[in-house]
């Protein structure tokens, strides 16, 4: 579901053709609520089972916590303080699994942990395991403990796993590999985990891999700026529930049935419970803000690794090199699920100090700060435990009638099943996990696995940077460059090939071109996002299809070429284009404190 972002109507030339492929059949077996990645997950899984499944998304794709995160692909190592260690296998099973599967988005990435003690922290460590709470002023984790718990981490890292074990080092040799680090650090420990740099576009890679498995019967549909607005049941007919959905671009109402409905709108899970007609309390989301940097000299100090550390009072946070920009993050407190969520001045204020607490003599003001962003955790209610000791597990709650027979009668209204939890790493398992219990609902049985199955443009991907190298140089052609191939690889894996089809088979002969805003994009791409990747707003291309906001590349000039050329396949008129020039401006300052400056005519 997702934050507000998209509250906003427009009229498009006609129906859009996501939502045609649901109004034209109004039931499936399987409707799932929400499009982050765990609900597109299990829509993948799902279509591949042979499921008549469908899935509808309040905004975006990855447009709430999904696209929120700290980019990190990571076992969870702080997990194990918290006892989590089912979550901790799980999840270093799960990274090392997509740095195989999904290779083109997630990438090794080394880690730096510099510490100040070497046995801090060790009496308070055991209060904190048995209680979840911290007592007193925080007491900072020293090597003893650091140690223990990274030796653990390789312990469950040992099977399928991809990466080096951890390596301790001295303060002398710490700082000759990281010499701005700050000069009173006793050790430093670095281990591996990985990142993805474009979660947004690998979450768009899983979906395609869904619908394509559904493709020959159209058993898997979806569609974004969609809403479930309310569920009426229908006992005893056979037909499952009966579903109101709303499009958000043009405020048109339509009814869909379901014999399983999945709600996986992560910290929203309790809302769309209400708006189904029954009350759940099953969340207690806390809220996550990071900002992007522009700062070469702070780029240079991490060298290439994260920097992953417990700062004075107590939480983890980490600073890391995301292409040419530095991500820094995360705060961790109670979410207000009547706000939206953004980075407040005084989480900005919270990251700025936190550089100098480990990079004492790097200057960094709000001046360097490109873009900000923030999400919600679908975290379980925790009551009094303190938001980071919060489980990161997760869990599925079930209530409803009965699945209709096989002959199609005796239903007694929808089964719901709800997701209570759920992190970026383990969304391949969390989907298999809950595909199969809506498998054993249905009464039918798992045909395929997702364990090995490359995702999207994973597939084929080159596995050295020779490889890289000569797959650009094959696709060089019509006067395209290996920096614009490099760039298509990036962002779209090995289905960059198809793009390139499609930039080269111009209309009527004439030649693309890229845009005169930047070199990023072409005329064409613009046209291929437009017809197979559901824009609904301007600012998709520039989040969530793109990095170009994320790295704080977005102009007046820019946004105004850009909905130009998406005007024509997506039928916006003069009024539209000028509401999606506003609406674009509205939202990267809200919620991203980007301001762009219109054009002057």
């Amino acid at each position: 579901m997702g934050s507000k972002e998209s509250a906003r109507n427009q009229e498009p030339a006609g129906t859009r053709l996501p939502v045609q492929k649901l109004r034209s059949r109004r039931n499936a077996q399987v409707l799932i609520i929400g499009g982050g990645i765990n609900g597109v997950g299990t829509f993948r899984d799902l279509a591949l089972q042979g499921v008549d499944v469908a899935l509808v998304e309040r905004g975006d794709y990855c447009q709430g916590a999904s696209g929120a995160s700290s980019h990190m692909i990571h076992g969870g190592i702080r997990y194990l303080e918290n006892g989590e260690f089912r979550l901790v296998q799980e999840s270093v099973v799960e990274r090392n699994r997509l740095l195989r599967i999904a290779p083109h988005y997630v990438k090794p990435l080394q880690t730096t942990i510099p510490i100040f003690s070497t046995f801090s922290g060790v009496l308070a460590a055991p209060l904190r395991f048995l209680t979840h709470k911290q007592r007193g002023a925080p007491q900072e984790r020293g090597a003893f403990l650091i140690k223990l718990g990274l030796s653990m981490y390789d312990f469950f890292s040992r099977d399928g796993g991809s990466v080096p074990r951890h390596q301790f080092r001295g303060r002398k040799r710490a700082l000759a590999e990281l010499p701005r680090l700050h000069p009173g650090i006793k050790y430093a420990a670095t281990y591996f985990d990985a990142s993805v740099h474009n979660p947004e576009r690998l979450t768009l890679d899983v979906l395609q891999d869904g619908e394509k498995a559904g493709a020959p019967g159209g058993t898997a549909r979806a569609s974004n700026y969609v809403s479930l607005v309310s569920m009426e049941g229908t006992a005893g007919s056979g037909t499952g529930s009966r579903v109101r959905l709303r499009d958000e671009l043009t405020g048109e109402l339509f009814d869909f049935t379901a014999d399983v409905i999945v709600n996986t709108t992560g910290a929203w899970v309790d809302l769309t419970n209400e708006a189904m007609g029954a009350a759940s309390s099953f969340m207690g989301g806390t809220k996550g803000s990071h900002i992007v940097l522009d700062h070469p000299e702070l780029l240079a100090a991490c060298n290439g690794r994260e920097i992953f550390f417990e700062h004075t009072d107590g939480r983890i946070v980490l600073i890391y090199p995301m292409g040419d920009r530095v991500l820094v993050g995360t705060t961790d407190v109670d979410a207000d699920m009547t706000e939206d969520a953004v980075c407040t001045e005084a989480e900005i204020d919270y990251f700025l100090e936190l550089i100098g607490h480990v990079f004492p003599d790097i200057a960094v003001d709000r001046e360097r700060i490109v873009y900000t962003f923030s999400g919600v955790r679908p975290l379980p209610k925790h009551d009094a435990t303190q938001p980071g000791f919060v489980s990161r597990d997760y869990r599925i709650e079930r209530r409803g009638g009965s699945v209709p027979a096989a002959g199609g009668a005796g239903g007694s209204g929808a089964v719901v099943l709800s997701l209570v939890g759920g992190k970026w790493t383990t969304f391949r398992a969390l989907a298999e996990h809950l595909s199969d219990r809506v498998l054993a609902e249905l009464g039918l049985e798992r045909k395929v696995s997702t364990a090995q199955l490359a995702i999207g443009g994973g597939a084929g991907f080159p596995d050295s940077e020779d490889g890289v190298q000569r797959w650009i140089k094959a696709h060089m052609s019509a006067g395209r460059d290996a920096d614009r191939v490099a760039g298509l690889l990036t962002r779209y894996g090995t289905r960059a090939e198809e793009v390139i089809n499609f930039l080269d088979a111009s209309a009527a002969g004439a030649p693309d071109r890229l845009l005169q805003s930047t070199r990023e994009l072409s005329v064409r791409e613009l046209e291929f996002m437009a017809q197979n990747e559901q824009i609904g707003h301007l600012v998709d291309v520039l989040i969530r299809r793109t990095s170009l906001a994320f790295r704080g590349l977005v102009t007046g000039e820019l946004l105004n070429e850009v909905v130009e050329i998406l005007s024509g396949p997506l039928g916006w008129d003069a009024a539209t284009r000028s509401s999606e020039f506003s609406h674009a401006q509205e939202v990267l300052k809200r919620f991203h404190g980007v301001r762009v400056h219109s054009l002057v005519s």
